[in-house]
């Protein structure tokens, strides 16, 4: 029997999927313990008791956004694979960053729930956790660090691993870098993708990357 996440990625358009899409927002504003039912409900226009025949406990809709994001994740991450597949591994860092910044700022949520999950001093009951081991694998297979997902040494885990936290931190401070900078969404989209290069591209390919300053 299918599971009310399975439901929902499935029909996009159904109730289910309308209520998940808005408690990874909500979610990811204000944490599993700042989120209420009642703000998810009101959000989607609906009565508490509708939400609760959809998802039951804010714990199972918690968990069911855990595994979307997840899902979504791997999903985004085999598509930049197979685009990046065979190319010089300075290009591929360089279109990986591109397409993963785009889609990161285009779902900020992913980035605020990964980092209230993993940095905030409550965690809510939940055995279920961002699969974080699988993704910094699945990045230094993909570029080209590691043979396989079995034989990854922890130095390049530490580096995939302080490339995610600088990607996840740009994006979910973006209003409170972008007020300090005093430029366009944009411009700073921008700036985050030329600063990850110059910063990362010599640790991943040897590479500087040529700057405006340059």
């Amino acid at each position: 029997m299918p599971t009310p996440l399975e439901k929902a990625r499935k029909d996009p358009d159904s109730m289910k999927a309308r209520i998940l899409n808005k408690a990874r927002i909500i979610f990811g504003q204000y944490g599993f313990h700042g989120a209420t039912t009642r703000m998810i409900a009101e959000e989607v226009g609906i009565d508490i008791s509708t939400m609760y025949y959809h998802w039951g406990e804010k714990s199972d809709l918690y968990e069911a956004v855990v595994l979307d994001i997840n899902e979504d994740l791997k999903t985004k991450l085999l598509e930049v694979e197979n685009i990046i597949h065979g190319m010089p591994l300075a290009k591929r860092i360089e279109i990986s960053f591109d397409i993963m910044i785009d889609y990161l700022f285009e779902h900020s949520e992913i980035s605020n729930l990964i980092l209230f999950r993993y940095f905030t001093k409550t965690r809510d009951e939940s055995a279920l956790d961002f699969h974080v081991p699988e993704v910094i694998t699945d990045i230094a297979r993909s570029m080209g660090m590691a043979k396989d997902r079995k034989n990854v040494p922890n130095e390049v885990r530490m580096l995939v691993l302080a490339l995610m936290n600088a990607m996840h931190n740009f994006v979910s401070g973006e209003d409170f870098f972008r007020s300090m900078l005093k430029i366009s969404k944009e411009e700073y989209i921008r700036l985050v993708k030329e600063t990850l290069n110059y910063i990362f591209l010599p640790s991943f390919a040897g590479v500087r990357p040529k700057t405006e300053a340059d």
